[in-house]
């Protein structure tokens, strides 16, 4: 794992200065992301807040080669440049050694976005495919996405007499590309900057496609003070609602286990998006979530062939 020591002398690949909201995510994400970077890199990314806040012409936060693609196609973008590059280094026209990183959000990488991101890592393009995952569209409006959690209030689920929130379950896309028997496969948060870093590292080593998966907190999507960034991002890995784990050929592995599991509720009452489900009507339906996300540990431990009473 990295030292903070090694990495305070490395340049900085993402700069300040973008117009990132107060307590954004993503900007912790991406910094923490560069730093892993140790050759030359171009980086290609989907529409939505990042692009939009790093990008906007003529300024650029990124001090590396930066392709804005639309929203539905940063994985295919960047495999075509990859294969430019494949083709240029075997015709003996280009020598250096260079990585490719295809960046999007969760609407462009959970839904819009999934036709060609899974097309890449078929097709076994060499590159990190990074989802920093907000949880809904936040870019256009705070609408919910498939990665948008049970219960979480969005301008497309809104609570009301009619439903309490968002009905349905997220989508696993941690395990939907496991299922693509890819190398290198990772679930991370911005709160555990030094298991982040290590994942991107060795994902950068693989000589084939990889994925991780990143929490992003959204303090005008979810609702929380924006100083309360990193302290939400770190609840849902202790509760365990976003566990941190690799699969590396299709081998589970935990990363990061609580020392104290704590109840989801902790979690939900940071954010305004979850307010309605104190109330008592609704107490039933953070029980459900408790259960829902007790299972989906249990399961990942036994995959990862670890006691839950350790």
């Amino acid at each position: 794992m990295p030292s903070l020591k090694e990495l305070s002398k490395k340049p900085e690949l993402f700069t300040g200065g973008h117009r990132a909201c107060v307590g954004c995510a993503f900007p912790i994400i991406i910094r923490q992301l560069m730093m892993a970077v140790d050759t030359p890199v171009v980086v290609g990314c989907a529409t939505g807040c990042m692009e939009v806040a790093t990008s906007i012409f003529p300024y650029t936060a990124w001090k590396v080669p930066f392709i804005h693609s639309a929203f539905e196609n940063s994985a295919a973008t960047v495999s075509g440049i990859e294969a430019a590059y494949r083709s240029l280094r075997k015709q003996g026209k280009y020598h250096k050694d260079v990585r490719f990183i295809a960046i999007g959000g969760d609407g462009g990488t959970y839904d819009i976005g999934l036709q060609s991101l899974s097309g890449a890592m078929e097709r076994r393009h060499r590159m990190l495919y990074l989802c920093y995952n907000n949880e809904a569209y936040m870019n256009t409006g705070v609408q919910r996405s498939s990665a948008t959690p049970t219960g979480a209030h969005t301008t497309t689920s809104p609570v009301g007499t009619v439903i309490p929130g968002k009905q349905h379950p997220p989508k696993d896309l941690t395990a939907i590309m496991v299922a693509h028997d890819i190398p290198y496969v990772a679930q991370a948060s911005p709160s555990h900057w030094n298991d982040l870093i290590t994942k991107v590292g060795k994902s950068l080593a693989v000589d084939d496609p990889s994925f991780i998966n990143v929490i992003s907190t959204c303090q005008l999507g979810w609702g929380h003070d924006p100083e309360l960034t990193i302290q939400i991002a770190r609840m849902a890995v202790d509760t365990c609602l976003w566990p941190l784990y690799e699969v590396v050929n299709g081998e589970y592995h935990l990363t990061h286990k609580p020392r104290e599991k704590k109840p989801v509720e902790e979690y939900l009452k940071l954010q305004t998006r979850f307010r309605h489900l104190f109330a008592p009507q609704n107490k039933h339906l953070v029980e459900e979530l408790q259960r829902y996300v007790d299972a989906k540990w249990e399961q990942l431990l036994n995959k990862c062939q670890v006691a839950s009473q350790e």
